[in-house]
């Protein structure tokens, strides 16, 4: 009897022992990618906190080795660079055509794209999945490659240096976008269409009020892709933007650039923050959703 009880507190102790260790190799490769991770991020925003920094250099002090990196603390820091530096480009004016950019493509980016992305995750039809390949397939085409045609298009219609060129293309799905879209909607169970159906309820009312409200995580995805994507756009404003007055902050951003030297990189570093704060401020207020929307969509579809 006593040798029964010694052989099951041994077992007992074993086991203990056992997960204990596991939950100490655990913690400790818990600990180790946490710690890679922080450094990772240590030097990924190092050129943030350049950025920051010179901002409020004066233009002698930008190139100067070692580095001043705390010009608050070391020599007077120059809270002029902002105002000068805006005024340069024209804030007001280019923010504003930025800010009109970005909305409307964001709009046209979610909403076009979730149309079709339903139509390819719910609807029944012979085929589907063959366009749904030759749409996927036109990822692997560069944008360089139909750039000539587009312009000569554009042309035609008009619309060179107006913000049509860059707007009108969101409102057609790109495919990325429509890719990320279906993959949720084909985690949502297709009896509830059916249910909807039985109600009396069309295929626009279905998606409307039934597969929208919930892949909210989702299209708040493809809504910050696109607008950080539209925002920072500098390519496209430069082919078909030649008039001042319609340029975006990426344009603006290249007028402080001189072609022989005498770059007032204090300047352009000034503004360059105040034209990274929307994109922060879009990824911070939404992050929660753009990560729930990349796990699900990722990991379901």
């Amino acid at each position: 009897m006593a040798a029964g009880v010694q052989v099951t507190a041994a077992r007992r102790t074993s086991t203990l022992a056992l997960l204990t260790s596991k939950r100490f190799r655990s913690a400790l490769w818990i600990a180790f990618c946490t710690a890679v991770v922080a450094i990772g991020s240590i030097f990924m925003l190092f050129p943030l906190a350049w950025m920051l920094s010179t901002s409020f250099k004066a233009s002698g002090d930008v190139l100067l080795l070692p580095p001043k990196w705390v010009p608050v603390l070391e020599f007077e820091a120059r809270w002029q660079n902002y105002p000068e530096a805006l005024s340069f480009i024209k804030a007001g004016r280019v923010l504003r055509n930025t800010l009109t950019i970005a909305l409307t493509t964001m709009v046209g980016d979610t909403l076009s794209a979730a149309l079709v992305a339903y139509g390819f995750a719910r609807l029944r039809a012979r085929g589907k999945d063959f366009l749904f390949a030759i749409v996927l397939s036109t990822l692997m085409l560069p944008y360089y490659v139909r750039l000539v045609p587009e312009f000569l298009l554009f042309k035609q219609l008009g619309w060179v240096n107006t913000f049509l060129p860059l707007i009108v293309p969101s409102f057609f799905a790109g495919p990325f976008n429509i890719f990320l879209l279906r993959q949720f909607f084909t985690t949502i169970p297709i009896e509830m269409d059916d249910a909807a159906k039985i109600d009396g309820a069309s295929y626009f009312q279905i998606f409307w009020r039934i597969i929208v409200p919930l892949s909210w995580p989702a299209i708040a995805t493809v809504a910050i892709f696109s607008f950080m994507f539209h925002w920072n756009d500098f390519f496209r404003p430069m082919i078909y933007l030649s008039s001042a007055s319609k340029w975006t902050i990426a344009l603006a951003l290249r007028n402080f650039v001189t072609a022989y030297g005498g770059t007032p990189w204090n300047l352009l570093m000034a503004a360059s923050i105040v034209a990274l704060l929307p994109t922060l401020l879009v990824f911070f207020v939404a992050q929660r959703y753009f990560i729930q929307g990349i796990v699900v969509s990722g990991v379901k579809g």
